[in-house]
């Protein structure tokens, strides 16, 4: 799945210390949740390349720039009653911010939610610090929802989260 220089992919072994290198950096982690870990070790990235490896579907890819691995972005299917949405997430390496890179690759994989996986609704919470990512989704046509108040814990500090959504036009 290819736009112009950013392709998704499916992960490689050989991707492992580029992960490591890329996640390992602590204003990569200060934007995403608590799961993800802090340092981030070449453990956690061979553990979490492996788990995406067994994907079926694959909802979890590798970011190529130019040929070049950068991060990850993938989909958490809903559950329940929630079992036409999923959740997005992404991040890449520090040092690839303000390229378009993640605007293209949100629109990559929001087209395969929508195509390939039949998703009705793709959304996402964004920490309120994170300027950028809310204009990615914004870019990418995504909508803010609503703000929950004071619902997030991060950085030792209680913040605000922006949530947005999109609706596969299938079913608008």
């Amino acid at each position: 799945m290819k736009l112009e220089n950013v392709r998704l992919r499916k992960f490689r072994i050989s991707d492992i210390s580029k992960l490591y290198e890329l996640a390992n950096n602590e204003k990569v982690s200060e934007n995403l949740r608590d799961a993800f870990p802090n340092p981030y070790t070449l453990k956690d990235a061979e553990a979490f390349i492996k788990n995406c490896l067994k994907q079926d579907p694959v909802l979890t890819f590798a970011i190529e720039y130019s040929e070049e691995y950068v991060g990850n972005i993938g989909l958490i299917p809903g559950q329940d009653v929630y079992r036409g949405s999923a959740e997005i997430g992404y991040f890449i390496g520090e040092q690839y911010w303000n390229k378009g890179i993640t605007t293209k690759a949100v629109r990559i994989l929001t087209d395969y939610g929508f195509s390939e996986l039949d998703i009705v609704r793709i959304h996402t919470g964004i920490f309120e610090y994170n300027t950028a990512s809310m204009k990615v989704l914004e870019n990418c046509g995504y909508s803010k929802d609503c703000i929950f108040k004071k619902s997030v814990f991060k950085k030792g500090r209680i913040w605000d989260e922006h949530r947005y959504s999109i609706i596969n036009p299938k079913y608008e």
